[in-house]
């Protein structure tokens, strides 16, 4: 693919987003309310996405662009010994079910991104947050896959481009953080 194919690409996907503005919409106004009631951000994804969970929970936990208090965010990939520890006892489908399980308490939020929305841990992980009753958000991609339907927002971004997706993705993060500096800058 040249540089402008690409360009195009990921122009075209993040042009897209407004076509999903009321699920981006939500999802904001419910990443505040988890914060403001003291809940906290599980976030969970794998390869590029699991890159993107820590980058959001390093906003949140360090900051983004204004000085606030710090919010509470973990991301599930981000420990290698517990993460090679559940994947080895229990098997890597329970790489993140297990940790929700640990880790949530009433009032948090489960935050899963997946570009193609097939992954059995991410499924695992919101049939876990669902069994607990936790609200839920699921960054996908490519119509959603079997994730769609699981969480209690989808953001589906539109298309079938994995990267553009993962870049749209990134995109929605950062206007959260924007959010989330409004509220508690």
């Amino acid at each position: 693919m040249t540089f402008e194919a690409a360009l195009a690409e990921t122009t075209r996907t993040l042009q897209a987003l407004p076509t999903i503005r009321p699920a981006i919409d939500a999802a904001g106004q419910l990443i505040l309310a988890t914060l403001r009631r003291g809940g906290k951000l599980l976030i969970c994804g794998n390869g590029g996405s699991a890159a993107e969970a820590a980058h959001f929970s390093t906003e949140l936990v360090g900051r983004y662009a204004k000085n606030r208090r710090a919010l509470p965010a973990i991301a599930l990939s981000a420990d290698g010994s517990l993460l090679t520890c559940v994947v080895n006892d229990y098997g890597y489908e329970h790489a993140f079910s297990r940790q929700v399980a640990a880790f949530a308490r009433p009032g948090d939020l489960l935050v899963a991104l997946t570009t193609s929305g097939k992954s059995a841990n991410i499924l695992a992980a919101l049939a876990e947050a669902k069994k607990l009753q936790l609200e839920s958000i699921a960054f996908l991609g490519r119509g959603g896959g079997p994730a769609k339907g699981l969480a209690t927002i989808d953001l589906i971004i539109p298309g079938e481009s994995g990267p553009a997706t993962q870049e749209s993705h990134l995109f929605l993060i950062h206007y959260f953080c924007e959010l989330i500096d409004a509220e508690f800058a």
